[in-house]
């Protein structure tokens, strides 16, 4: 060896001491390589199915790694050419000694720039078998010095293993990943504990698996440890325990596996000088057995079932230590398991019509080796006669038109047949002669059952009856009284309003149906129209609330001619009832006249006439509709009227009728009412008509008092106010022309009246002096004629004194023409063609038609 290479060789030997000393010995143990000659020589080999090779580097050849790498002979993988993720292994040759092995190896992870090279795995394949996790791993950068590790594996006969360098690319992508000097040796590690035998572990499915990893070696306690899955998840370790001061168990546990669990286990332990696997054990997972077949069933009665079991095929794993028989109520909870050691089996005190699922169990030895139940049988068993009949009803929940009825459970003990029916019977009596009666079928596996559309607070009588084929059992009654109810409509026939000018009387009956006891009553009402243009209608409805005794009310300080609509409606306890409805409209007031009390409304008087200041009047509740002036005569003997406390004039009285008819009053004039819309002076007896109302002059030697009214007037009522606003006293001498139109007129009547009885006397006189003389003979009739003329001038003479008579009563009024053709006035008597107006000597002349007439008289 030349000097230039002596210091390299000796920096070889410091880092490799393994190496050095693996020369000195000249060889290493079946499986070891130095990578002096490269790994074919050691009979290693590249992955062909990894992403890049490990590369060798040769002391005797030249490189491209930089001065700082070791010297020699090693294989390397340059992280900076490769992508993050990429990875290269490097095979071992296959080992299948029946023995512990240790190997040991060198290896290091550099970069420049202290950065993150990748991650340096250690992969034990078993029996050729898929890769499993790593047992052993170191990432990130540890320096440019080779350290050691060594790999305490563990493996028996006939089970073979293969170790597997793999390097993993990094993100960083800067660094080198090495190894060299491996060394399998034929002892046991001096850092990393060996695993003893592991075994395999059988459970039934379902189960919790247990592994229990035993280990030999110094401080191994503190390393990491876990169970390997050779396809799977790894599982941590669960317990660790010490044996002694150079052995320890760890155990592992699987919960409630499955078949899907099955697999190759293995322990593993890791510390930072190496790691320790353990051979792979087989977890076996046991499925319990399950009847494929259900039970046949062989014999029925209303208590028992006879069945075979059927337990020669199954699904699962055997052997079978154990049968059993499940079974139930198909409708019920409860299960009962019976164990059987016969092909069938009976099962006793069973109920009758009942439905049955019966199952067959299998077992396996190990703890959860029961199989789920097989297919089941559902049968029946036969009916028997009911027990009894059914307890008295339960009152669940009582509503106003419906009630929810309990009873107890009606089981197989009582109908002892699943085949019956369940019927309601009710019956109830209701005011008005209502009364009914109905049966209901109700579902007989509910155990509560609703009988509604019943009347509210009504007695209802319920009973139950239970039937099957075998028979009918009848409950007793229960007479039960169903809730109250909001109260029906107050009936509107009953509801009836009377009419004031400022109130209204409303009264009504109690609802028809009251569904309860009647607690109060509630008016609502709003004025909705009004005669009156001044009232508001549009206004809140008010409420007034009335006891339940009281079915009626008075409603004040309401507004007169208006409409109001009221809703009443009645409560119970529950609330209100529908309403109903009614409109009233209040009476008419009188309209409102000036006061006219102190006040002489008279502006100017004569001897016929007066006028009088009209003044308008305040319309209430409708429209004035005529004002009318009312002349009344003063008589010394009449009682004189208060005009504050006197009653209108309701009759019009004209004055032609007034004459006639002998009232003391008559109506001057009618006026529009806008005629008067301010106040007017208007003339009483200026010989005018007025809306057919003739104003004739007044009696100057007659008094009179002056009225004025005014009168509102919508659809049939009718209102009037009145008030005397003058008085014409009668005159104290007599008036020079003027006659006394009272006076003439009563001279006509007289006349007429006396007249029409001397024509009824001749008349009936004719009559009886015919009768008399038509016996008498033809001969005589000319004597008898003649006495008759000359009776008649008697009676015509008699006439015409009486006439003269009454002639001389009127001396004052020698000559008195009246026209009334202009002012509709008609004197006749009712049935009168025509009345003798005046007397002239021994002749009456007659003037008249239909219309009119003037009279003249000549005394």
């Amino acid at each position: 060896m030349d000097s230039a290479a002596l210091p390299a060789f000796v920096a070889l030997l410091l880092l490799s001491p393994g190496r050095l000393l693996g020369s000195a010995q000249g060889q290493f143990s079946a499986g070891g390589c130095t990578f002096e000659d490269g790994p074919g020589a050691c009979d290693y080999h590249q992955d062909l199915y990894d992403d890049f090779e490990w590369v060798h580097v040769s002391a005797q050849e030249p490189h491209y790694l930089p001065p700082e790498m070791p010297q020699g002979s090693y294989m390397i993988v340059d992280s900076s050419i490769h992508d993050p993720g990429e990875k290269a292994r490097l095979q071992l040759p296959t080992m299948k000694e029946n023995d512990t092995h240790c190997i040991d190896f060198s290896y290091l992870l550099y970069s420049q720039k202290g950065l993150n090279p990748g991650t340096l795995n250690i992969l034990v394949r078993v029996n050729k078998g898929p890769l499993a996790n790593p047992i052993w791993n170191v990432t990130g950068f540890t320096g440019r010095d080779w350290l050691r590790a060594e790999l305490a594996v563990s493996t028996f006969w006939p089970n073979e293993y293969q170790v597997i360098f793999e390097a993993e690319v990094s993100g960083g992508r800067s660094g080198y990943i090495a190894i060299d000097d491996i060394q399998v040796l034929s002892y046991p590690c001096d850092k990393s504990p060996h695993f003893l035998r592991l075994g395999d572990v059988e459970v039934n499915a379902g189960q919790n698996a247990t592994f229990q990893c035993i280990a030999t070696g110094r401080d191994a306690v503190h390393n990491k440890l876990w169970l390997q899955r050779r396809n799977g998840e790894d599982i941590p370790v669960a317990q660790t325990k010490n044996i002694n001061h150079r052995r320890f168990a760890a155990s592992f546990r699987l919960q409630e596996v499955t078949k899907a669990d099955q697999d190759l286990y293995r322990c593993v332990t890791q510390s930072e000088r190496g790691s320790g696997v353990s051979n792979f054990a087989q977890l076996i997972v046991r499925e319990p057995p399950r009847p494929i077949a259900p039970p046949q069933l062989l014999g029925v009665g209303p208590t028992y079932l006879l069945i075979q079991l059927n337990a020669n095929s199954i699904i699962g794993d055997g052997p079978i230590i154990l049968k059993e028989v499940e079974y139930r109520m198909t409708s019920g909870s409860w299960t009962e398991t019976h164990a059987v050691n016969a092909p069938t089996y009976k099962l006793w005190h069973l109920d009758p019509d009942t439905e049955y699922e019966i199952r067959v169990l299998l077992t396996r030895p190990g703890e959860g080796g029961t199989g789920l139940p097989g297919p089941p049988l559902i049968t029946r068993t036969k009916c028997a006669e009911p027990m009894r009949t059914p307890k008295t009803l339960k009152i669940a929940e009582i509503q106003s038109r419906r009630i929810a009825v309990d009873w107890e459970s009606l089981g197989y003990n009582i109908t002892r047949c699943h085949t019956f029916n369940v019927t309601i019977c009710y019956h109830y009596f209701r005011g008005h002669n209502e009364s009914k009666a109905d049966c209901l079928d109700m579902d007989p596996k509910a155990p509560q059952h609703v009988v509604d559309h019943l009347p509210p607070y009504t007695n209802v009588s319920l009973k139950m009856i239970l039937t099957n084929p075998e028979g009918r059992k009848e409950s007793e009654e229960t007479v039960i009284q169903t809730d109250e109810d909001v109260p029906g409509p107050v009936p509107a026939k009953s509801l009836q309003g009377t009419s004031f000018e400022n109130k209204i009387f409303l009264n009504w009956k109690e609802p028809l149906h009251p569904n309860g006891i009647i607690t109060q009553y509630e008016v609502s009402y709003s004025s909705i129209r009004s005669f009156d243009p001044a009232v508001p209608v549009a206004g809140p409805p008010q409420t007034v609330s009335n006891l339940w005794n009281s079915t009626h009310h008075v409603f004040m300080h309401l507004h007169p001619g208006t409409t109001y609509q009221f809703f009443i409606r009645a409560s119970t306890v529950k609330g209100f009832g529908p309403a109903t409805a009614i409109n009233v409209t209040t009476n008419i007031s009188a309209p409102t006249l000036p006061d006219y009390e102190g006040v002489d409304a008279s502006l100017n008087e004569t001897a016929t006439t007066i006028t009088v200041l009209l003044r308008p009047a305040q319309a209430k509740g409708a429209p004035i509709s005529a004002y009318q002036i009312v002349v009344e005569e003063l008589h010394p003997h009449r009682t004189k009227r208060e005009a504050g406390t006197m009653e209108c004039y309701q009759v019009p009285v004209t004055y032609q009728s007034s004459v006639s008819g002998g009232s003391p009053y008559y109506f001057a004039a009618e006026l529009p009412p806008g005629n008067l819309p301010e106040p007017a002076p208007f003339t009483v007896g200026d010989n005018r008509t007025y809306q057919g109302f003739w104003n004739p002059p007044l009696a100057p030697r007659k008094g009179y008092n002056i009225y004025f009214q005014a009168m509102s007037s919508v659809e049939k009522e009718t209102k009037t106010q009145c008030v005397r606003i003058a008085t014409k006293a009668a005159a104290t001498e007599e008036p020079e022309v003027i006659p006394d139109p009272a006076k003439q007129t009563d001279r006509v009547v007289k006349i007429a009246g006396i007249s029409a009885g001397i024509l009824v006397f001749v008349l009936l006189l004719l009559v009886v002096i015919l009768i008399v003389k038509k016996s008498k003979l033809a001969k005589k009739r000319k004597d008898a004629m003649g006495n008759a003329r000359q009776e008649m001038t008697h009676m015509v003479n008699a006439m015409d004194r009486s006439y003269a008579d009454q002639s001389t009563l009127h001396a004052e009024d020698p000559l008195s023409i009246t026209f009334m053709d202009q002012h509709n006035f008609s004197p006749r008597l009712p049935n009168d063609p025509l009345v003798p107006t005046a007397v002239l000597g021994r002749k009456n002349v007659y003037h008249g038609d239909n219309n009119s007439f003037f009279a003249i008289s000549y005394l």
